[in-house]
């Protein structure tokens, strides 16, 4: 896998490791985010230990660690020492002083305490009585993130407060998701984007040379492709009842956002619907939006929900429901349903790069405090940026063709109906396009300082 856009999470590590005294790391986050390349990019010409948990059973797994620790240590006698708890071993590892710091990480160390729910005790021992004092580095790392939140993050677990630093790695935004491909067509790497999302796994799957309808026949709706079944398989890991979370997943993907009509349109409460909802924002599959200009938005009843995963919007709208064709291998009817929709599909995954490349890319005359979109009744403006005395409304138009100075007139009669307090913030106005622009409208943006044009092409 690529190293690519780890460089804040390897300094982090770096910094950790080059402190005097020891350090207890946890690293967390969803499956394929890179995790594993991460700590073996870090403990490159390093004294380190690395370990890969499973569901073996813990005797075996034990052994299997000892095995490690005596390879990399080079100490044979080590291999035919018997030992029988973890505490023993690593009282072992630290009977030696080690003059470069030892790093020892422990990959999907969720499987361990899964077979052992005092795992965390046993470590939280190890720590006490042995690491703590010692010239070493204790790496956990997960990837079912509620069960390490569980397991080490949470006030009630026995390792809370142990650790010196956690870092849960994020999947890619789209400037850095472009960075594991050589074209420039940004166009195709949107498309690209729009379907896989920012998992690094993933997106080695995708191959450039193809176009995007090749790439879904050919990774995600063939029966036997890798991810035809893969949110299956994370949801399994992370929750009880997955066939709730599946239909929850299926109906927003279809376009319903507010939760009592997710909750009628599975024919259950609302009430009983709010833990599920709060799981799945939990795993950061799915997302509460409110207005940006809602001044408590944790108390807003304008509340909506949306999938925040793109790979998971995709397959939860084109995969799942479609299974039964897929199976039998009617595999042109579903692409043919995906091609019918997929501009449309697509657009609304424009307006979150467009955001993102608002946010983090462009030159703007003042700060953004933040940024979202708004609606109200029957009005919505796609994205609204707020400044200390500025405001900026925007428009996102993910079209073949060049937009022109009516879209600009539309989006400015909307912003009439943002109800602000302060009525003397400076007005910006921002136009996103996939096809660029009309002379007309590029004319106007010169003469005056508050319209601004982003084409996808400079993304």
């Amino acid at each position: 896998m690529k190293f690519i856009n780890r460089e804040k999470e390897l300094e982090t590590l770096e910094k950790e490791y080059e402190k005097e005294k020891s350090s207890f790391v946890v690293i967390y986050g969803r499956r394929r985010t890179g995790k594993t390349t991460l700590i073996e990019k870090f403990i490159q010409n390093k004294k380190s230990i690395y370990f890969l948990a499973d569901l073996q059973h813990e005797k075996l797994q034990l052994e299997r660690f000892k095995n490690v620790v005596a390879e990399s240590l080079n100490d044979q006698l080590l291999k035919s020492i018997e030992i029988n708890n973890w505490e023993t071993l690593f009282k072992y590892i630290f009977e030696k002083e080690h003059k470069e710091k030892l790093i020892i990480a422990i990959d999907e160390f969720q499987y361990l305490a899964k077979i052992n729910k005092a795992i965390p005790s046993v470590f939280q021992s190890i720590w006490d009585s042995t690491l703590k004092n010692k010239n070493v580095m204790l790496i956990l790392s997960g990837s079912l993130i509620s069960l390490m939140y569980d397991i080490a993050l949470n006030y009630s677990s026995p390792l809370y407060g142990r650790r010196t630093v956690q870092i849960k790695l994020q999947p890619m935004n789209f400037f850095n998701f472009k960075k594991f491909f050589k074209t420039k067509d940004n166009d195709k790497l949107f498309q690209f984007y729009s379907v896989i999302g920012g998992i690094p796994r993933y997106i080695e799957l995708f191959d450039e040379k193809k176009d995007i309808f090749t790439n879904i026949k050919e990774n995600i709706i063939d029966k036997n492709s890798f991810l035809y079944e893969e949110p299956k398989f994370v949801l399994r890991d992370e929750v009880r009842d997955p066939i709730t979370y599946f239909s929850i997943l299926q109906v927003i993907s279809q376009g319903e956002h507010k939760i009592g009509k997710i909750a009628s349109k599975l024919g259950i409460e609302t009430k009983n619907l709010t833990s599920f909802i709060e799981k799945l924002i939990e795993l950061e599959i799915v997302e509460r939006q409110v207005p940006v200009t809602e001044e408590n938005p944790s108390k807003s009843k304008k509340g909506l929900y949306f999938i925040k995963d793109n790979f998971f919007n995709f397959w939860f709208r084109y995969v799942f429901p479609y299974q039964s064709y897929l199976e039998t291998e009617k595999y042109q009817f579903v692409l043919e349903k995906i091609k019918s929709e997929f501009h449309l599909y697509a657009s609304f995954i424009f307006e979150k790069v467009s955001l993102d490349y608002l946010l983090h890319k462009a030159q703007l005359p003042f700060i953004i405090q933040k940024a979202g979109r708004w609606w109200d009744k029957d009005k919505e403006i796609d994205i609204v940026a707020l400044g200390e005395n500025e405001i900026l409304f925007g428009e996102c138009k993910y079209w073949d063709r060049p937009v022109g100075i009516s879209v600009l007139n539309e989006l400015i009669e909307k912003a009439k109906y943002v109800d602000l307090k302060d009525k003397n913030r400076k007005e910006y106005f921002a136009i996103f396009s996939k096809g660029g622009f009309k002379k007309e409208l590029k004319d106007l943006s010169k003469k005056v300082d508050n319209i601004f044009l982003f084409s996808l092409k400079e993304y």
